[in-house]
C-alpha cells in the first residue's frame, strides 16, 4: 500500500474504504503474529519497520522505511519503529457467525470511550469464550486508541459491529442486563444467559427499547456512595463472575447489606 494511503487509515472512512487498519508497536505486532498462527486470513498482513527493526522475523511481507516516513504514518508521538497493516475484521478474529460451544455474547450499546472498549476486549480475551457485539453509534473498534488499549485482545475476541438492539431478541433466547433493581450476580441464575447487555457510559440502555423484549435484570451490589460504576469495570466484574460460575469456584463472602 502507498505511504499516502497508509496515513489515511487513521480516519474511519478510509479504513472502511480500503479494508485495513494499523497496529503500532512491538507488543501489538507480537500479539498479531500469535493470532496469525490460528487465523490464515491474517496472512495478508504487511509489516512496515525502520532499519532498527529490519531483523524482525515474521511471515508477513515486510517493508523498510526511513525514520521520517515512519513518523508520517505513526499515530504516536514517539514511534517504536514497527507498524502492521491488518485486514479489517472478520479477517483478524474468529468469524462472527462461528459461535463456539458455551460462548457468551457481551452487547455494548453505543459505547463511546475508546479506553473502555479496549479494556473490555482485554477482559474478554483473558477469560475466553466471549463474543463482543457493538451497536450502531459505538466507537470504532479499529480506532488507534481502542487498538492500543486492547493490548492485542482485538485479535482474540470475535467482534461484530452495527448490531441493532432489536435484533438480539431473534438471535438469543435468554438475555440479561444490569439494572439497579435486579437480582444478585452471585446467584447461579446469572450464568444461565446467552447474551449480556451493557449501556452507554452516560445514558445506559433506553428502557423503551428494553421493554420490547424479555430481558432479566441483575445488579452489582455496592455501598451506594456514588451513582454508578465505570462501564469497563462493570463488564469486568460480570465476566469474572461468569467465569467463576463456569469453573465452579465458591462465591466470595457476602454480608447481608450487600444483597440488593
Amino acid at each position: 500500500m502507498k505511504l499516502d494511503d497508509l496515513k489515511k487509515l487513521h480516519q474511519k472512512r478510509y479504513r472502511e474504504e480500503l479494508g485495513y487498519f494499523l497496529v503500532e508497536g512491538e507488543h501489538l505486532v507480537l500479539e498479531l503474529q500469535k493470532a496469525a498462527l490460528q487465523n490464515p486470513a491474517l496472512g495478508r498482513c504487511e509489516l512496515y519497520v525502520t532499519r532498527e527493526h529490519a531483523h524482525w522475523h515474521t511471515a508477513f511481507t515486510t517493508h523498510v522505511l526511513s525514520n521520517i516516513q515512519m513518523a508520517q504514518i505513526a499515530d504516536t508521538k514517539t514511534p517504536q519503529g514497527i507498524i502492521a497493516l491488518v485486514p479489517l475484521l472478520p479477517g483478524a478474529a474468529p468469524l462472527p457467525g462461528t459461535a463456539r460451544n458455551g460462548e457468551r455474547a457481551i452487547y455494548l450499546h453505543e459505547i463511546q470511550d475508546p479506553g473502555n472498549l479496549g479494556t473490555i476486549l482485554r477482559t474478554l480475551a483473558w477469560f475466553g469464550n466471549f463474543r463482543c457485539l457493538l451497536s450502531p453509534g459505538s466507537v470504532d473498534p479499529y480506532n488507534s486508541k481502542v487498538v492500543r488499549a486492547s493490548m492485542g485482545a482485538l485479535f482474540h475476541v470475535p467482534l461484530e459491529t452495527d448490531i441493532e438492539l432489536a435484533a438480539l431478541a431473534t438471535r438469543f433466547e435468554r438475555i440479561a442486563c444490569l439494572d439497579m433493581r435486579g437480582g444478585s450476580l452471585q446467584t447461579a441464575s446469572f450464568g444461565q444467559f446467552e447474551c449480556y447487555l451493557f449501556g452507554n457510559e452516560a445514558r445506559g440502555i433506553p428502557r423503551e427499547q428494553l421493554a420490547a423484549f424479555d430481558v432479566t435484570p441483575f445488579t452489582i451490589a455496592g455501598g451506594g456512595a456514588i451513582e454508578s460504576l465505570n462501564l469497563a469495570a462493570a463488564v469486568n466484574m460480570c465476566a469474572y463472575e461468569l467465569n467463576r460460575q463456569r469453573v465452579n469456584l465458591p462465591p466470595p463472602p457476602v454480608s447481608p447489606g450487600d444483597v440488593p
